[in-house]
């Protein structure tokens, strides 16, 4: 089936490879959800002098006022107007006072069907097609459906007809029974901060993407990041062997390094060193002549730099060569979708064999989603060991006294988890390290101490002896204690 590209990559992804030629698409939503920015984008993107984009308006915005809201998109191109995009109001046709109420509609219909057929373009958007029923009964607005989705379909050209509807009239309005497609689109309230997204509701002939997916607004226009669950990653043969994790005494406690293609979890309380472990990881990585993939939510690429040359790792050499991706996490995103869609981004040259992310704890429960985490994290594992990486993920424990069950019951998500954590000993603050579990694989069952100095960590010896750090102490048979 010949499809449409939209100009937006993911959201191609979402329809299954676009938009199926010749047929009708309805973009519902409310005020601010993006059908008219959308609509615009893809007409620009498939605009040519052969096949034109025409953008009809009933009664919305003057067109000097929407090209000039359309002007600071890098997608708009004055250029094209009048010549590949043009815009054309259809206000006169339905104020046209002849005609009984039902046949109001016929020379706008007329106009369409002429405009398809004779300049046959590539797209025709109707903005709003909801202001239609203000001007014919139901039965003229389904017949007015029928008739463009019949005649039009034989030009190959795509009709989007953009509207304010509500989620009730999308499940019985006219337009929606006849029409191919159907995209919803919201922009909702959640704490910390409101989100837009889309969901494809309908769509003819296609095995489409379900579920609702992320939506923001930039200077690129419409940026879609698809849900991760949706996704499948490829099936391929996991990896097989052992990662040095760059931590000798680590690589000794888990015998023999982190198994590649797992995910590894460094759990801690804040300053315990789960910054470093996952840099030192990934500094492994690159000195063995391996692509790495770093995510930041607190740190940018410079913060990084600085941070790995105080412990006389040197990997600016590597992020200018392209073997190193740093992706910071932009200040107020909180969406697990566009962290997926990052990681997707990072990994889609099939080159990267390590991946660190620092810290994912952070966003899920910031971004209010905690009920996805599980399904969640485990696509974005699928999605990293089908590509052949290896990842390690820090997330933080909010204790400083006896441990409490870490990432709140969801340990079981990671194939390896490691603990650091504070240990008082004689009125003394020391680090701890310990192996919790590693899945299919033996480790050592013991606390080490470890220290971060210039090299970085350090890890020594077991600390023997230590009774309570998890929070309760066994009872001994002996002899009682002195009075």
């Amino acid at each position: 089936m010949q499809r449409l590209p939209t100009g937006i990559p993911e959201l191609d992804l979402v329809l299954d490879g676009g938009i199926p030629a010749g047929s009708l698409v309805v973009l519902a939503g409310g005020p601010g959800t993006g059908k008219t920015i959308l609509s615009q984008q893809i007409c620009f993107a498939n605009a040519t002098a052969e096949r034109p984009a025409i953008f009809y308006t009933t009664f919305a915005e003057p067109h000097a006022k929407l090209v000039r809201y359309l002007e600071p998109f890098e997608f708009f191109d004055s250029g094209a107007l009048a010549e590949r995009v043009e815009f054309v109001s259809l206000e006169s046709l339905l104020l046209d006072e002849g005609g009984r109420d039902g046949e109001r509609l016929g020379p706008a219909v007329s106009e369409l069907v002429r405009a398809c057929f004779e300049r046959r373009p590539s797209v025709v958007v109707i903005d709003s097609a909801k202001a239609l029923r203000d001007f014919a009964d139901e039965h003229a607005v389904r017949r007015l459906f029928y008739d463009l989705s019949g005649r039009v379909a034989h030009t190959d050209t795509v009709l989007l007809f953009l509207g304010e509807y509500a989620p009730a009239e999308i499940e019985s309005g006219p337009e929606f029974s006849l029409a191919d497609g159907i995209v919803q689109l919201a922009y909702e309230q959640h704490e910390p901060l409101d989100r837009r997204w889309l969901r494809i509701v309908k769509l003819r002939g296609s095995n489409h993407l379900g579920g609702r997916h992320s939506v923001t607004i930039d200077r690129t226009g419409i940026v879609v990041s698809p849900r991760l669950e949706s996704l499948r990653p490829p099936d391929v043969p996991p990896e097989r062997g052992r990662l040095a994790s760059g931590i000798p005494g680590l690589d000794e406690m888990t015998c023999g390094g982190i198994p590649a293609g797992d995910l590894t979890a460094f759990l801690g309380p804040s300053g315990s060193g789960k910054t470093i472990a996952a840099l030192r990881f990934v500094v492994q990585g690159l000195e063995r002549g391996e692509s790495c993939l770093y995510v930041s939510f607190q740190e940018d690429a410079d913060q990084l730099v600085r941070k790995a040359a105080s412990f006389g790792w040197q990997i600016a050499p590597a992020l200018g060569s392209g073997q190193l991706e740093i992706y910071t996490v932009p200040q107020g995103v909180l969406d697990l979708d566009v962290l997926g869609a990052a990681v997707r981004a990072g990994l889609s040259s099939g080159k990267v064999r390590r991946v660190a992310i620092d810290s994912l704890a952070e966003l899920v429960f910031s971004a209010g989603e905690a009920g996805r985490f599980p399904a969640y994290a485990r696509m974005l594992a699928g999605f990293i060991r089908s590509a052949g990486a290896t990842a390690v993920i820090t997330s933080e424990v909010a204790t400083l006294g006896p441990m409490t069950e870490p990432l709140g019951g969801l340990s079981f998500l990671f194939h390896n988890v490691v603990l650091l954590r504070y240990v008082e000993i004689d009125s003394e603050m020391r680090r701890g390290i310990s192996v919790l579990k590693m899945r299919d694989s033996d480790h050592e069952k013991g606390v080490r101490q470890f220290e971060i100095d210039q090299h970085g960590f350090v890890v020594g010896d077991q600390l023997d002896g230590l009774t309570g750090i998890l929070g309760w102490s066994a009872l001994r048979e002996g002899p009682p204690p002195p009075t």
